[in-house]
Formats: structure tokens, C-alpha cells, sequence
């Protein structure tokens, strides 16, 4: 079979592996039938992830068929199309039992495309499997599910409820990528007085706008000023880092009002600096987090209710076999206008890569 395998900072191709095989007996064999690529992974491309070896399938979010399942396998069987969660949880340890399925201690977590073969390949193994992946419902297609796996849980749970965001809060989102854009979708639901999403992409605060930003900044043009006129000088009670940059997190800490939260969900490849010597006195609440997926069944019966704009961030599609070209439109994402990439195994070879919406 093919797969995406990293060869090393900078490096990667679309090249055959092998195929994978049962190797314990809470193992799951799937087809890959949709695939999405992560801005994680592009952390990884540049290096700032050393644990991914060379040599790794890359990927964590994907949408499939149980093709083969290990005997102590009880709640999928062959033929059962379900979602990848980007977390592996062995629901036994400390951990799993408090539902923090992230910090897995039973040989999951973040495991795929990290410390073992990923999903941007034609099949894949996942550990775990009563607890790692969930069947779908059939009324929610592939290409709104895979963005399930991930990308939506991540920004509901690390951004939206460890942020604490409640009714007539005044929240801020740093980065109008996927994630932040998740994490202003679902900061929705929750009914804040106002949502400000900043980022320097045109196309992305456009993005932002139509999945319900009130309002939108360019983040140099002093978006902390905007902040402050919208709050009479307060801040926001909840500012969302989803870049993972040093001068993103630190704009963050500029931006929220004594005794809010900042809730980052950035992956971070650099420091950043921590201004404790203006911050100790505002009763701030910085949390970080790796999600933990428990949410993704209650987001799963949104998304089949069309509770969640899913459809909205899809906005290229390709060939399950094109990766290297979507990888090339999505790190290009400000060229592109990309926001999610979705390569499924459905499409024939023949049809080009094609923008959502474009004539």
C-alpha cells in the first residue's frame, strides 16, 4: 500500500509501505476513506516535533471501514464505517478513567502519526479500538466526519471549556486557521456577548466572519486596542491561542482582562516568554492542553443534526493519492486560501484537485 512517510525536517513523500497487520488483539485494521491534514503536521514537516522518527506515516485524522478487528475487539466489526480519533485511549489507566484519554498511560494518546504509523496512507492500524474509534452515523458523510477526529474537539475542549467561556463573555481567538475557527463555532454555543478573531490573512478573517465573528483584526494593527474599545478598557474574558507562536501567546496575554482565561492550543516549536512581572497581579488563568476527545460522541450527534458548520471548512478537496499536491496547497494556505484539505479514496485520479465553491 502507499502511505505519506516522513523522511526528516523538510521531507517527505507518498511511497510504498507496508501494509499493516494485527499485532494485538484490541487492534483494528481500516480502510482509509477520508483523510485531512493537520497544522501539526506541518509542525512536524519543520521539525518542531523530534519525537516523530523518520521513517513514520504521517497522519492522525481519517475516516474508514474496519476491514479486520483482534479477538478482544467488542464494539466495531468488518464492514462498520467509523471515525479515526486523532487520540488512542487504552481506557484503563489512571488517566482514561477520569476521561483524560490525552495523557493515555496504557499505550495511547497522541500516538498516530507521532509514535507510530498514521492515517495518510490507504490502510492503518489502530490500538485501542473500542475506545479509539467511534462508528459513524449515517446520515454524516465522509468529508464533514474526518474534521471530527480532531480539529473540532480540539477547539471545544482546550479553547472553548478550558477557557471557560460562558454566556456574555467577550472572547478573543488568536488564528483563524482550522482550529480557530472551530473554536469560534463552538464558542457559539455557548452564547458570549461577542467573538473577535484575529489574524493577518484576509481570506481567514472573511472565514471568520461568516462562522461567526463579530468582529475581525489583522493581528498588526494592534488588535489589543480593538479589545479594549470593545470592553471599555477591561479586555476579553477568554482569548484562544491557536497559532503556536511566541508573539502569539504573549498578543494573548495583552488581551485578556484581570481574572480571565487564556486558554492556549497552539502547538508551540519555540518559548515563549511568560511576563510574570505584568501579569502576577491580574488573577489570570493560563491553561494548556492536548485533547482529550472525550467530547467527540456529543459532537459527532451535532454534526449529524447540522449543528456544526463542518461543510464551511472544507475548502479543497483531492484524490486520496495527491498528498504531496495537498500538502502543497495547504502549506501554501495563504496563496491558496486553504483552510481543510480532504483527500478521499472515492475520487478517480483523473478528476484535479478542485476549490470548493470555484466555477
Amino acid at each position: 500500500m502507499k502511505g505519506y512517510v516522513f523522511h526528516g525536517p523538510g521531507r517527505a513523500s507518498w511511497e510504498d509501505v507496508p501494509d499493516p497487520a494485527v499485532k494485538e488483539p484490541t487492534d483494528a485494521i481500516v480502510r482509509v476513506d477520508a483523510v485531512t491534514i493537520c497544522g501539526t503536521d506541518l509542525h512536524i514537516l519543520k521539525g518542531d516535533v523530534p519525537e516523530v522518527r523518520p521513517g513514520t506515516v504521517l497522519g492522525h485524522e481519517a475516516v474508514g471501514e474496519i476491514v479486520e478487528t483482534g479477538a478482544d475487539v467488542r464494539t466495531v466489526r468488518p464492514g462498520d464505517r467509523v471515525l479515526i480519533s486523532c487520540i488512542t485511549a487504552c481506557g484503563r489507566c489512571a488517566y482514561c478513567r477520569e476521561a483524560m484519554y490525552g495523557q493515555c498511560r496504557g499505550g495511547g494518546g497522541w500516538i498516530l502519526g507521532h509514535l507510530i504509523d498514521g492515517t495518510q496512507s490507504e490502510y492503518v492500524r489502530v490500538s485501542h479500538a473500542d475506545l479509539s474509534v467511534h462508528p459513524l452515523p449515517a446520515a454524516l458523510g465522509d468529508r464533514d466526519a474526518v474534521l471530527l477526529a480532531d480539529i473540532f474537539p480540539t477547539a471545544y475542549e482546550v479553547g472553548v471549556l478550558n477557557g471557560r467561556v460562558r454566556p456574555g463573555d467577550t472572547v478573543a481567538v488568536v488564528g483563524a486557521g482550522p482550529i480557530g475557527l472551530a473554536a469560534i463555532a463552538t464558542a457559539r454555543l455557548l452564547s458570549p456577548e461577542r467573538i473577535l478573531a484575529v489574524d493577518p490573512a484576509a481570506s481567514r478573517r472573511d472565514a471568520a466572519r461568516r462562522l461567526g465573528a463579530d468582529a475581525v483584526a489583522d493581528s498588526a494593527e494592534a488588535p489589543e486596542q480593538l479589545i479594549a474599545d470593545l470592553t471599555d478598557g477591561l479586555g476579553a474574558d477568554v482569548v484562544v491561542e491557536a497559532v503556536g507562536l511566541p508573539e502569539t501567546f504573549e498578543l494573548c496575554t495583552r488581551m485578556v482582562r484581570p481574572g480571565g482565561h487564556v486558554a492556549n492550543v497552539g502547538v508551540h516549536g519555540r518559548p515563549a516568554t511568560l511576563h510574570l512581572e505584568d501579569l502576577w497581579i491580574k488573577n489570570l488563568t493560563i491553561t494548556t492542553g492536548l485533547v482529550d476527545t472525550h467530547s467527540t460522541p456529543t459532537l459527532l450527534r451535532m454534526a449529524a443534526a447540522g449543528r456544526l458548520p463542518t461543510p464551511q471548512l472544507v475548502t479543497h478537496t483531492f484524490p486520496l493519492d495527491h498528498m504531496e499536491q495537498a500538502y502543497d496547497v495547504f502549506v501554501r494556505s495563504a496563496d491558496t486560501g486553504a483552510l481543510k484539505v480532504v483527500l478521499a479514496r472515492q475520487q478517480h485520479e483523473e478528476v484535479p484537485a478542485q476549490r470548493e465553491g470555484a466555477s
